[in-house]
């Protein structure tokens, strides 16, 4: 069982112990892309998403956020920024911020004056949209960069009663990280090939897991079952999800 109540603990964990092991890489086999974000990367990457939501838009902590991205290294990144500040993970359709990428624009931009809409390109490098977005959507590849590298909410989950993790649910961060460093999809410190997308319910262990058993991530997608071998095999993966 980990001794870690907070996401932002077990990532400061990771930090002291592990900060230039790789932790999230991800291929999209349609473009070409890899991208690997060690933990110190990936640290920075969610004290600008972090910052991004508290500081710029004033998310609270007890907000409610949806992820409705596709499994992206960027879903990573902001599942890490949300718990950080304290935000609640939801699949309503009414949440009080949303992140999506560009399949989601049209659903997500009308409401854009009632809801915080956050938008990624989901381009290499987390760069901005070619075209403008609509009014009222936050163009995430303009405005994360501004952001600062490190990140301290004013108001910080501290424990299992103010960290509740999944909307409607009683998953606490704690309950979370507990099963993640009881879990069995993969040996501690390995190296855990996936397809599932992180910010699913079944995708959630597959990111989780590894940040809190001292491993990392291999996600891919858009790959066929040949390519899937061939990047199994070259990430030196010990463990896989599907199996």
């Amino acid at each position: 069982m980990s001794p870690h109540s907070t996401f932002a603990d077990v990532l400061a964990e990771r930090l002291r112990h592990d900060a230039g092991r790789p932790l999230v890489t991800f291929y999209d086999d349609t473009t070409g892309e890899r991208v690997e974000l060690s933990v110190t990367t990936y640290a920075n990457w969610v004290a600008k998403a972090g910052s991004l939501l508290v500081d710029e838009l004033g998310l609270e902590r007890g907000d409610t956020i949806r992820v409705d991205l596709p499994p992206h290294w960027m879903s990573t990144v902001f599942l890490g920024a949300a718990w950080t500040a304290g935000l609640v993970l939801t699949d309503s359709d009414a949440p009080q911020a949303v992140v999506c990428g560009p399949g989601g624009l049209d659903a997500w931009a009308p409401v854009a004056g009632s809801v915080e809409v956050l938008a990624c390109s989901l381009l290499p490098l987390g760069v901005r949209f070619a075209d403008p977005v609509p009014g009222g959507v936050h163009d995430v590849g303009v405005e994360i960069w501004s952001q600062p590298d490190a990140f301290v909410p004013y108001d910080p989950p501290v424990g299992a009663d103010d960290a509740t993790a999944l909307d409607g649910r009683t998953s606490s961060q704690e309950a979370l990280i507990g099963a993640a460093a009881a879990g069995s999809l993969l040996t501690d410190g390995g190296r855990l090939l996936s397809t599932a997308n992180p910010a699913s319910p079944p995708g959630l262990a597959t990111f989780l897991e590894p940040l809190v058993r001292g491993g990392s991530l291999v996600l891919v997608a858009r790959a066929d079952p040949q390519r899937l071998e061939a990047i199994n095999i070259a990430e030196r993966a010990t463990d896989r999800f599907p199996a």
